[in-house]
Formats: structure tokens, C-alpha cells, sequence
């Protein structure tokens, strides 16, 4: 029997990146963080599943804040390609999804992203995003001449700063600024092409761009701080929200929060649309699911486990807890737990330290779900049903194999029931999540090209 349709469509968005020990259990078949043709067979499962987004995670140096590089030396993500780079390599293998790249604003300057976002987005005919960050650990600011990173507050002002310039200059051509007139020997209208002359507290910048304004207008702006500034930015000017929550309760209270913080910088909540990171372990039986589970968590040892808790759970002391105990209530391991958002309890029961541990390693945090297609679906529905989410930032547990039973399982579990598209929408990226094109300076909102 066919389930009743769902009465919202979730949106979907690829995190390509497993966990960090999964290439333990086959060396031989696990990705490749630096081979193409791996990055070139997921992004293509990905679309033969109709996810929306590819979305590539960057960072500028080792995380090795806490641990230690030789901490670091069993984990596959001390390896992070560049992603325009990698994206624009992609854009040729994939003809509808969205990709979006990773940028700090700590460590670039607005022309450079506005240029590389840009250029990403013409070619791949409008279909380019920003994963805007603030960077936060101190292994990237010692790459760039600093002692350390700067303080939550600067990051943020420099960010906010950041973001309006890379916005003024694709907006500095109108959209109707390249006339390619032969008879008057004429390629652009200088009228149409405006400088910025912008100087702030952190940058200077004359402009205009040296190409035309993106497809999208501005390509996706996406944003993941689980800080209150964070929240507030998203609510500003983000267009998708990467968030963290393992439970409904705490996903609906996550998404009140930053939807309703919209109104007061005249947005609609529809203007946003909310992430929350999902591991999804799927098998045919919910035993193969949670063996599947199972074989990757144990590639990882006890000292490896309790060293990610540390690193998630800074100044925390737990070598003194047993694995299946309960993690402490203290008001100092609280404290770290809501600083860095990580969840310590769930369904109303607080986690042992092995399941702290499965939980922070398998996902840093986020939803786990492991089941059947029909399970996984259907959770994923009621989060969505019941305002806890948009739609899912999908982290796939082990790749490529969990991203194609996904894709080969949940995806036809999802329409079954209604609750995902059965084809791409036309247009741009923008076009096809429903959100608008921002308009040019003279105020008109332009076509898509």
C-alpha cells in the first residue's frame, strides 16, 4: 500500500565527507579525498538521486587544536582539496546540481571571493554557492601570520563586511550592462558598470568586478555558525542554513529561533531554508543497517573515540568514566556540550561514553539515523512535517557506499511517500529551491541566463 503523500517537498544537500576512520574498513574501495574520478562518481550519484547540492567543506590548515598532529595521523580528513578548484572541475560532470563551496572570510579578500563565486556560477549556467565561515581554530590563523584566531565578535564584523562587498560587486554590472553591438563597435555599456569606491573597517575596494553579473544575480549564500552572531547572520542574509540537532525537540526549537529572528531584517521565513546534518546508515533489515554501522565504528579504538570527545568536548576529563556509563551531568561539561553543540543526551536518556563516542565520531553531532529505507524515510518526513527542518545536509557515513544506498534506497522510499521531487526544475539553483533572484542595483530583478 502506497503511504499518503507528504504535504511538503525536503530539499537535499551532499556533505561529501565520511568518517574520517571509514577508509580503515577497504583501503582499497574507500574515497579518495584527492582523486577526481572518486569526486566525479559521487557527484554523479548524486544527481542520478536529485539531491540539490553538492556541498564541499574547506578548511586552511590541520585541525589539530587540542589533539595534537600525531593525534591526527589514523584520520583521512587532515586531507582537504581546495574547493573552487575542485568544483569548477566538476562543473563539466554534472548538469543540475548545485555546488557549493566552502570560503572564510577570516583568511580572503572580498574580490577574490566574489571573482571565484562568479566565475563558478557562469560556468556551471547558475549553479554556484557560498558556504560563507568565519574560520575558528587556531592551526589556520598560525598559516596566516597570527598568534591565534580573532575573537568571535571581530570574525563576525569582518564576515558581515565581507559579505556586503562580494554582494556590491556582482552587483557592480547591471544585468543588462553587455550590449554586443557590432555597428557601434560597442561589447558593454560603461554606464551600466558601477565602481563601489567601498572603505570600511576592514577592507577597501574600488571595483567594479571584471566580469557580468552572475546567472543567480548572487550565487547562494549558505552558513553554518552555531554561534548566537551565527544565528543571526543566517537570519540576515543567508539563503541555507546548515544546522545540528538530535532530536525533533531541539530541531524545532533551532529552527523557531532562526527563522523568526528574519522579520526584524525584513525576510520572510520561506527565504531560509534549514539544514540539519543527517547520517543515514540504510540496509534492506534494520540488523544490516546497524551491522553496517557497527563495521565502520570499530575500525575505530577506545583512545581514538575518547581523543574526538576531547577535541568536541574541550577541558572535559573523561578517562575516568567506563564506556557504558552514562556521560556526567556537570555544569562544566554542560557548558562545553552547549558551546560547541553537542548533544549529550537523546529520546529523554543521557548517552554512555560509547555512544558520546559513536555519536560525536560518526557525525560530529548530527542526527544518526540507521534503518531500513522506509525507516530513515519516514523520520526524515516528520522532521520536516513538523517544522524541524527544510530538508537535510546529508553526511554520508562511509563513501561511496553509503551515499549510493542512499540514493538507490531512501531516495525512492522519500517520493513514494510524496515527499521528494521526481525530476529537477528547470532554471538555476535558485530557480529550483524556490528563492528569489536578488535584484540589481537599479532594483530590477533581471532573468536567469
Amino acid at each position: 500500500m502506497t503511504a499518503a503523500p507528504a504535504s511538503r517537498s525536503l530539499l537535499l544537500a551532499l556533505l561529501p565527507s565520511t568518517a574520517a576512520y571509514a577508509w580503515r574498513l577497504d583501503p582499497r574501495h574507500s574515497h579518495d579525498r584527492m582523486k577526481l574520478a572518486d569526486y566525479v562518481h559521487l557527484v554523479q550519484t548524486a544527481e542520478r538521486g536529485l539531491i540539490d547540492i553538492f556541498f564541499l567543506a574547506d578548511s586552511y590548515g590541520i585541525r589539530e587544536d587540542r589533539v595534537g598532529l600525531a593525534a591526527m595521523r589514523g584520520f583521512s580528513n587532515v586531507v582537504t582539496p581546495d574547493a573552487f578548484t575542485l568544483l569548477s572541475t566538476l562543473v563539466t560532470a554534472s548538469r543540475h546540481i548545485g555546488l557549493v563551496a566552502t570560503a572564510s572570510t577570516t583568511y580572503n579578500e572580498p574580490y577574490h571571493l566574489a571573482r571565484r563565486l562568479a566565475t563558478l556560477d557562469h560556468l556551471s549556467d547558475g549553479r554556484a554557492g557560498w558556504n560563507v565561515i568565519t574560520s575558528t581554530i587556531d592551526a589556520e590563523a598560525l598559516n596566516f601570520g597570527l598568534d591565534r584566531q580573532l575573537s568571535n565578535e571581530a570574525r563576525y564584523a569582518r564576515a558581515r563586511e565581507c559579505l556586503e562587498v562580494v554582494r556590491a560587486l556582482w552587483d557592480s554590472w547591471d544585468d543588462d550592462a553587455l550590449v554586443l553591438d557590432p555597428a557601434t563597435r560597442c561589447y558593454f555599456d560603461e554606464t551600466r558598470v558601477h565602481r563601489l569606491d567601498h572603505q570600511g573597517a576592514n577592507f577597501r575596494v574600488r571595483g567594479p568586478l571584471n566580469m557580468p553579473r552572475p546567472p543567480q544575480g548572487h550565487p547562494l549564500v549558505c552558513q553554518a555558525g552555531a554561534s548566537e552572531a551565527g544565528w543571526e547572520f543566517a537570519a540576515e542574509r543567508a539563503d541555507i542554513m546548515y544546522g545540528k540537532a538530535i532530536s525533533l525537540a531541539e530541531a524545532q526549537r533551532f529552527y523557531r529561533e532562526v527563522k523568526g529572528r528574519m522579520g526584524r531584517h525584513g525576510r520572510t521565513p520561506d527565504q531560509l531554508k534549514i539544514l540539519p546534518g543527517l547520517v543515514a546508515v540504510v540496509g534492506r533489515t534494520e540488523r544490516e543497517a546497524r551491522d553496517k554501522f557497527r563495521a565502520v565504528q570499530d575500525c575505530l579504538t577506545e583512545a581514538e573515540g575518547r581523543s574526538i570527545l576531547t577535541h568536541l568536548l574541550p577541558g572535559i576529563d573523561l578517562s575516568g568514566v567506563g564506556l557504558d556509563e552514562p556521560v556526567p551531568e556537570t555544569p562544566e561539561i554542560e557548558q562545553a556540550a552547549r558551546r560547541f553543540r553537542i548533544f549529550l543526551s537523546r529520546d529523554g536518556a543521557r548517552l554512555t561514553v560509547r555512544q558520546a563516542i559513536d555519536y560525536a565520531s560518526a557525525g560530529i553531532g548530527h542526527l544518526t539515523l540507521i534503518g531500513t529505507p522506509e525507516q530513515v524515510a519516514g523520520e526524515m518526513i516528520r522532521w520536516v512535517e513538523a517544522e524541524g527542518a527544510d530538508g537535510f545536509n546529508l553526511m554520508p557515513h562511509i563513501l561511496p557506499q553509503g551515499l549510493e544506498d542512499f540514493v538507490d534506497l531512501v531516495v525512492p522510499a522519500l517520493q513514494e511517500r510524496g515527499a521528494f521531487k521526481q525530476a529537477y526544475a528547470d532554471g538555476t539553483l535558485r530557480d529550483k529551491l524556490g528563492l528569489p533572484r536578488p535584484p540589481g542595483r537599479d532594483g530590477a530583478h533581471g532573468e536567469s541566463r
